[in-house]
């Protein structure tokens, strides 16, 4: 299972091995004892990954083989690809920007997506130290 922490800065992308039924029931009882109302709803997320990607092709090849549609890649630009899954959304409000994004895939589809996601934050990192 995949996890996408959304924050107003970005997201955070962390693999897990519990399944998403497991992590809704432990945010629900976080919730009902800390007196939080929560949000859980089928929801869509979005990120784009550079073009230019080594890991890119791997990650495509996977959304065409991918018998759910859980996972579509567009163009986004010439230096971009927009990734779109198919998940839930956890949040302390339904119309809230922040919150939890989980979502399972195959195996190999939730490697390469983080791959290709530490892959564009090197990238990201190698040209903030050269600015």
């Amino acid at each position: 299972m995949l996890k996408f922490i959304y924050t107003e800065t970005g997201f955070n992308l962390e693999r897990l091995p519990d399944s998403i039924e497991e992590v809704v029931a432990t945010r629900a009882v976080v919730a009902m004892r800390v007196g939080e109302s929560i949000a859980i709803a089928p929801s869509s997320a979005s990120f784009l990954l550079p073009a230019d990607l080594p890991g890119l092709k791997f990650l495509e090849a996977e959304a065409l083989n991918d018998p759910g549609d859980m996972i579509s890649i567009c163009v986004a630009d010439r230096e971009y690809v927009e990734v779109s899954l198919r998940g839930t959304w956890i949040s302390t409000d339904s119309q809230n920007d922040f919150g939890v994004f989980v979502t399972a895939l195959s195996d190999r589809a939730e490697f390469y997506i983080l791959k290709c996601s530490e892959e564009a934050n090197a990238g990201v990192s190698l040209l903030n130290e050269v600015d």
